[in-house]
C-alpha cells in the first residue's frame, strides 16, 4: 500500500503569557496570518508557528499542562542561508527579547554554524547553517520549505 506520508508543518506553542509571546513573535517581523485572540499563527518558510493558552491546549489534548521544570527538550530549527544569517537572526532575536544560550559559533556536529536561544517562555530554537548540500536532512529541510 502506498500511502503519502503525513504533512507535518504546524508548530502550536502552549503559551502562559498570550500577549507577551505575540508581542514577542510580531517584533521579530514574522508574518502574522491570524489572530483572533486567542490564537495567533505567523507563517514562516515550511512551517507555521502558531500561539495557543496554554490551558486550552492542555484541555484540547485532554491531559494536564507540563509543569515547565525548565531546560531544554526540543528545538525548533530554523535553517538558513549563510553563515552570516545566524549571526544576524541570532541578533534580532535576542533584541525582540530572546535568551541566547549558544552564542553563534562553528557547529559541533555538523560543518557549518549554529547558535541556540529561547524565547521568553523558554521554547527553544536552534538557527543554522549547514555547509553540506548533500546532506539528507538538509535536502529535506529545504524541499519541505519548497526551495
Amino acid at each position: 500500500m502506498n500511502t503519502p506520508t503525513p504533512l507535518a508543518n504546524l508548530i502550536t506553542l502552549g503559551t502562559r503569557d498570550l500577549p507577551r509571546m505575540r508581542e514577542f513573535y510580531r517584533t521579530l517581523g514574522w508574518p502574522q496570518i491570524m489572530d483572533d485572540g486567542e490564537f495567533v499563527a505567523f507563517e514562516l518558510r515550511g512551517i507555521v508557528l502558531a500561539l495557543f493558552p496554554l490551558a486550552k491546549l492542555a484541555r484540547d489534548g485532554n491531559t494536564d499542562p507540563d509543569p515547565g521544570t525548565g531546560g531544554i527538550r526540543f528545538t525548533i530549527g530554523v535553517m538558513v542561508d549563510s553563515a552570516d544569517e545566524v549571526d544576524r537572526l541570532t541578533e534580532q532575536m535576542r533584541a525582540a527579547g530572546a535568551r541566547v544560550t549558544k552564542e553563534p559559533i562553528d557547529a559541533e556536529f555538523f560543518t557549518g554554524r549554529s547558535a541556540y536561544l529561547c524565547d521568553p517562555e523558554g521554547n527553544y530554537f536552534e538557527i543554522a547553517w549547514a555547509d553540506a548540500p548533500d546532506n539528507a536532512v538538509v535536502i529535506a529541510t529545504r524541499r519541505a520549505a519548497g526551495a
